[in-house]
């Protein structure tokens, strides 16, 4: 009799989510799909590429020359029913060559307003640290408000929105350090390292056995835009305890007070970390958030947005290795 209740017990158990976030796991795994067709590795940043267009932010990808920055952000692209633009940033690049620009019309005596690049739904920026700081100040409003005003005129973008930009963090000379304003636009900051010895043998492999096929004509569509919009809404449904988000705060203020750091994450970065692991919990089949999703959020989220005191950057010490102190330092919720 006791065993029969310990069984009915055990059977009442049973944990359902919420939302159903079946077809959001099933879009992941399909994307994912396409881009091991042609990317060797890099699970992390095929991760968080995906989380950031889940959670409605842009990305930095920083890595030296040939590590699959340009590609990656191409294939992701290929796998979605979304319009594409890339832009690549140089010295010389004007505003107007990013936003559009009005022009005569000769035939109606009006001006009329041409389009720029960035009228896209993923653009790809290559080489974002080469363009000078007012070509860089013209991505501000576009980024975070998703319009762009010029002539007394907004236009607004159309929705999926994302930027996807790489930097080479090694090459100096005609490069241009991105402003602060302009790093805490971007959800998440990705560093791309070179592959092992095993990975590097796949890539060659891979590469021997395309012969007449191209890299990118290898990736399939497999989710409209409008899938991506929706995605989004139901990882705002994503439930989160109160003790996590006071979690959050308290990771966010201690990187003010740390004397390692010259410049803490701003209140943008909180609510970055917080759509951020919504996104993790969803991605993983979960309609909550747990300790472990805020923990795999953070240092991404927070790399690019804190500035290490000058003498303790002349000591080798990295804002992500500070970061890995704060997170240890903080008391994680019970």
């Amino acid at each position: 009799m006791e065993t029969e209740n310990n069984e009915q017990t055990s059977e009442n158990i049973e944990f359902t989510n919420r939302i159903d976030l079946s077809e959001l796991q099933e879009s992941v795994f399909k994307i994912k799909q396409q881009l091991q067709k042609v990317i060797v590795g890099q699970k992390d940043m095929m991760d968080l590429l995906i989380v950031s267009l889940l959670a409605n932010g842009h990305v930095l990808i920083e890595g030296v020359p040939g590590v699959a920055k340009t590609i990656t952000a191409k294939l992701l692209s290929r796998t979605i029913d979304v319009d594409f633009s890339r832009i690549q940033f140089t010295p010389d690049l004007m505003p107007s060559d990013i936003l559009g620009t009005s022009v005569y019309n000769l035939q109606t005596s009006e001006f009329e307003f041409k389009k720029g690049p960035i009228f896209s739904n993923m653009i790809l920026i290559d080489e974002i640290n080469r363009a000078p700081a007012k070509t860089q100040a013209a991505m501000f409003e576009v980024m975070e408000e998703k319009q762009v005003t010029i002539d007394g005129n907004t236009y607004k973008m159309e929705e999926p929105f994302v930027v996807l930009a790489t930097q080479n963090p090694i090459e100096q000379e005609g490069t241009y350090r991105l402003p602060e304003a302009q790093l805490d636009r971007f959800l998440f900051k990705i560093n791309i390292d070179y592959p092992n010895a095993e990975e590097e043998l796949e890539i060659i492999m891979r590469e021997q056995a395309l012969e007449d096929t191209t890299k990118i004509g290898k990736i399939e569509q497999v989710i409209k835009g409008s899938k991506i919009i929706e995605f989004r809404s139901l990882i705002k449904k994503i439930s989160i305890e109160q003790n996590l988000l006071k979690y959050i705060a308290n990771i966010v203020v201690n990187t003010r007070s740390n004397s390692f750091l010259y410049l803490g994450a701003s209140p943008r970065a909180s609510i970055a970390i917080l759509s951020a692991s919504k996104a993790f919990a969803a991605i993983e089949g979960r309609d909550f958030v747990t300790p472990e999703d805020i923990k795999r959020a953070t240092i991404p989220v927070l790399q690019h947005r804190v500035i290490v005191t000058p003498e303790r950057e002349m000591e080798g010490l990295t804002s992500k290795q500070i970061i890995e102190q704060i997170i240890e330092a903080v008391e994680i919720p019970r």
